[in-house]
């Protein structure tokens, strides 16, 4: 069964669906936000890992060069290893979904978020957050907190949701914010001078 659900916002429409690709996984979201698409499954061993009191959660983020219309040539003719973005974007979906798992769940868990394509507006990060907070959260994995994540930025001096990546050049601040309906789960932000004002209306 094919699910989709669709929400405005910063002016682009955001769209998970679950149910088309990715069926042998435990959870998988399609999230597209305008032209940009992000794959997010997720899976969970049926079997705890012994003598470990941590969870053994591995976030592997990908960017390939198909999903912006080009393909590796020259004397490179695979995808590398994981260039600094992804490695940084891997870690950005860690953090605001690992203090959600469930005290004690020491099954080695798996999400994988691959981007599929991606335009010259949305930064696919965001999306593959949200992505992945769905994909668990449609499974049988004890994830029972769905999140989603925003960037906020400040253009001519007024706040943008998601701005595009030309926005993102000329704004003051860059703000990452996650959370649920009851709280937010983690804030990351850069900014050049800006008034406490702004930031804690962003």
């Amino acid at each position: 069964m094919i699910r989709r659900k669709e929400v405005e916002l910063g002016g682009n429409v955001l769209s998970i669906e679950m149910g088309r690709v990715a069926k042998q996984a435990d959870g998988a979201a399609f999230v597209r936000l305008g032209d940009t698409v992000v794959l997010v499954a997720a899976c969970a061993s049926n079997v705890e890992r012994q003598g470990i009191d941590f969870l053994p959660l591995t976030v592997d983020y990908r960017e390939a060069f198909y999903a912006s219309g080009r393909i590796p040539g020259g004397f490179f003719k695979r995808e590398g290893r994981p260039n600094e973005k992804e490695i940084l974007t891997s870690r950005l979906i860690d953090r605001p979904i690992r203090p959600l798992f469930p005290d004690g769940w020491h099954n080695e868990t798996q999400i994988i978020a691959s981007v599929m394509s991606a335009d010259k507006e949305n930064d696919p990060d965001i999306v593959a957050i949200t992505g992945a907070s769905a994909a668990l959260y449609c499974s049988e994995i004890p994830f029972t907190t769905p999140i989603a994540a925003v960037r906020v930025g400040l253009a001519d001096d007024e706040l943008v949701v998601n701005p595009s990546y030309e926005q993102l050049q000329s704004s003051k601040l860059n703000l990452i914010v996650a959370g649920s309906k009851e709280a937010l789960v983690m804030v990351e932000a850069g900014a050049d001078d800006i008034s406490e004002s702004q930031m804690v209306e962003a």
